[in-house]
């Protein structure tokens, strides 16, 4: 189950790192700073994609149906969403054990 537990610091990492994303850019808009676009941009999109592919594989270990997988991946394109993932995952997680 480490790829589970993978999932789910990925999913925690990428809630951070979109609540980030958006204060880097009200910060690049308020205070004409892009730096933190800059930075944060890319890191979320690399962890957005690590989170969408473990949800897929993730998916088959612990038997999602269609509609919690659809509803895992919608989670991540809600601010914070990754960390209700995080926690769901891990209660279907001791389900499956």
């Amino acid at each position: 189950m480490q790829t589970v537990r993978l999932f789910r610091i990925v999913a925690i990492a990428e809630a951070i790192s979109w609540l980030l994303l958006i204060v880097a850019t009200v910060v690049k808009y308020s205070a004409d700073a892009p730096l933190g676009v800059h930075i944060m941009g890319p890191t979320h999109g690399v962890l957005f994609l690590g989170y969408v592919f473990l949800a897929l594989d993730v998916r088959g270990r612990l038997d999602w149906s269609r509609r919690r997988t659809l509803i895992v991946l919608a989670e991540s394109i809600v601010p914070g969403g990754g960390f209700v993932a995080a926690r769901t995952t891990r209660a279907d997680e001791a389900v499956a054990a």
